[in-house]
């Protein structure tokens, strides 16, 4: 009788329960190694803030306090790593100063703060994604990872990291980003060089968040013809997307919440670093998307998705106008399909905001909030106008599949054992699949 294919043997194992399952796997181990062979090359990218970051300061650097220029001249130092640090080291202000963007508007693009010279670290690998909150919970794709490496990937293999750095947005085709320009060479040879490796198997690449932003636009910027040679699926796990939602909204207004953990800050105290990145503004509610529903409230004027330019004056960043337009918009208003494999997995049943309310005019205090569905933080509104218009091209709709699991929320999806498996059942289907 024929062998039974190892993925069809992991894909049995991960509907059973976990004793059982564990036992079962613990033998499989012992009995014979994971043939890596039999398995498609994956790319796992997670989202805002689990990347490192490290700088260097040149003399062109002028700090604001003479402390913030002590690492002028001594090469790179982890920017963006161990956040427990920046207390320790008295480092809160130099750190808000030297991660903060400029914009560039004859450029139309963004650039370091003076003197600041960036770069993300460990390209390739997924030790290169940290954990920076002294919580419990793993966000940073450590249970996701820890399951594929059951599954026989191993790290710098046959499984891959694509660090980014979170503070630019991926633009779409036609739009300028010195940083993602970059970044795609690399991400592209990085596919290349593991596919050849690999006796020619084409790349899974799977994103989380905003990871999955960054993955989708990289799948978008590359030719077809290498898409079709070079990626064998793609996987898109509640991703942010174009269409937007309602948390950049209230991160713009009141600062970054549950994005970064900086000791002894509060998050009206990192807003300004954090409207200096690019990404303050991407993910702002499409028009297309949110209509004229109001999404902001006040007692003198409420804001619909119209109106995102009259409320970046309200909440006091005018500043972020004129990119919001030249950037933004285009990006709203780019729809193409990707034009591969493509899977698209949300959390669905749990209450997300869907309008937020700021009576008395104050911006600078958290809002109330009236809720409605979605995965916690993207809203379904999103979710939905993204199916529709998947398929709605006829290059994606016969190869577009979208799954919603019931009660994961927005980061539980990859650290809850029960819908992790779910995620981990479609990437051993699309490596059993020999097409």
């Amino acid at each position: 009788m024929a062998s039974i294919p190892l993925v069809v043997v992991q894909l049995l194992l991960l509907l059973l329960p976990l004793p059982l399952r564990e036992h079962l796997w613990s033998g499989q181990h012992r009995r014979n190694d994971v043939d890596a062979g039999e398995l498609h090359p994956i790319v796992v990218l997670p989202g805002v803030a689990c990347s490192d970051l490290e700088a260097r300061l040149t003399e062109a650097y002028r700090p604001s306090a003479a402390r913030c220029g002590a690492m002028k001249g001594k090469g790179w130092f982890p920017l963006w790593k161990n956040s427990s640090d920046l207390s320790t080291h008295r480092y809160n202000e130099c750190f808000l100063e030297q991660m903060s963007l400029v914009y560039d508007p004859v450029a139309n693009d963004y650039r370091n703060f003076p003197g600041v010279e960036t770069r993300v670290p460990y390209f390739g690998l997924v030790k290169g994604y940290h954990q920076k909150w002294p919580f419990d919970k793993p966000w940073c794709l450590t249970p996701l990872i820890r399951a594929l490496e059951e599954m026989g990937y191993r790290d710098g293999d046959n499984m891959h990291g694509a660090p980014y750095d979170f503070r630019h947005v991926p633009p779409v085709p036609g739009q300028e980003s010195q940083v993602y320009s970059r970044y795609y060479e690399e991400f592209m040879e990085l596919v290349e060089a593991t596919s050849k490796r690999h006796r020619k198997k084409k790349v899974i690449i799977l994103g989380h968040s905003h990871g999955g932003c960054v993955a989708l636009e990289f799948v978008r910027n590359t030719p077809l013809a290498w898409r079709k040679e070079y990626i064998k699926h793609l996987f898109l796990v509640t991703p942010t997307l174009s269409a937007g939602l309602l948390d950049p909204v209230e991160n713009l207004a009141t600062g970054p919440h549950n994005l970064f953990y900086v000791p002894d800050a509060t998050e009206l105290s990192l807003r300004p670093m954090w409207r200096s990145f690019e990404t303050s503004i991407a993910n702002l509610p499409s028009p297309a998307v949110f209509g004229r529903k109001p999404i902001v409230v006040t007692e003198r004027r409420n804001y619909s998705a119209y109106d995102m330019e009259d409320l970046l004056a309200a909440v006091g960043f005018g500043d972020g106008i004129e990119p919001f337009r030249r950037r933004m918009v285009v990006r709203m208003n780019y729809l193409e399909a990707p034009m591969v494999p493509l899977t698209y997995i949300n959390g669905v049943g749990k209450r997300t905001p869907r309008q937020l309310v700021y009576w008395d005019g104050n911006f600078d205090k958290a809002p109330e909030k009236v809720y409605g569905d979605g995965d916690g933080i993207v809203n379904l509104v999103t979710m939905l106008a993204f199916d529709e218009e998947m398929r709605r091209q006829p290059g994606q709709r016969g190869q577009f599949k979208s799954i919603k699991v019931e009660n994961a929320s927005h980061m539980g999806i990859l650290m809850d054992e029960w819908a992790l498996k779910r995620v981990m059942q479609e990437i051993l289907e699309v490596n059993q699949d020999s097409s």
